[in-house]
């Protein structure tokens, strides 16, 4: 939990940056908002990361996506926000290295992946028929069931990544809150592997996202 709070306090602040403190006219600050509802993240602890954001001290983070191969060949997509990329890719290779990796050159790995916009609504009172029907104008490419932070079902939403925006004031305009709504890297071709072979891979997976500079991984298993 303390690294999703981490993790959305960067976007916080990314946000806040680029767009302001106003959530009403940052679409992107209002993402970062219903995401940290998602985990639980104390409405005081959101307000204060809109107030550190604003300050002149706060650190500027640039958001760097390194590339590589894991055990076994599995391509991996490592995401990070970082005050200080000198010291963010020398740890993100110590743990390809250590993990069995190998940290690739920038598209080297992205090109087995798609890029998309990810929303989980809560399906109460939703039709998905009239739902899929009324978003397809706005990007929609996915709709389908799925499973929640604490295992409930949950509606997943896929979009194309430059409607992602035009998805989310569709969603708005139509009343629905998402539960939670991200930009993920989706694979477009996955690998299999045995338990053991897997295990390999989620150990390195493990090391990079208690890593403080990175925010997700994304792979291709399976």
């Amino acid at each position: 939990m303390a690294k999703q709070f981490s993790r959305i306090g960067k976007e916080i602040a990314i946000a806040v940056k680029a767009g302001g403190p106003d959530p009403d006219v940052n679409p992107a600050l209002r993402r970062c908002m219903q995401n940290a509802k998602s985990v639980n993240m104390p409405k005081d602890r959101v307000e204060a990361a809109i107030k550190r954001a604003m300050g002149k001290e706060m650190e500027n983070y640039d958001q760097i996506l390194y590339e590589g191969y894991g055990p076994h060949s599995v391509a991996i997509l490592v995401e990070t926000a970082t005050d200080n990329h000198v010291r963010t890719v020398a740890n993100i290779k110590s743990h390809f290295n250590k993990g069995g990796g190998t940290l690739g050159n920038s598209g080297s790995v992205s090109f087995q992946f798609k890029k998309m916009g990810v929303f989980k609504l809560n399906p109460k009172g939703l039709n998905t028929d009239d739902l899929e029907l009324e978003l397809i104008d706005y990007g929609l490419e996915e709709l389908g069931e799925g499973t929640g932070e604490n295992g409930e079902s949950v509606l997943v939403i896929r979009c194309v990544f430059n409607e992602f925006g035009h998805m989310q004031k569709a969603l708005e305009d139509k009343g629905i809150i998402p539960i939670s709504a991200e930009l993920e890297w989706i694979p477009v071709t996955t690998v299999q592997l045995k338990e053991e072979q897997a295990n390999d891979l989620f150990k390195l997976v493990d090391k990079l996202e208690q890593d403080e500079d990175v925010q997700k991984v994304f792979y291709n298993l399976k």
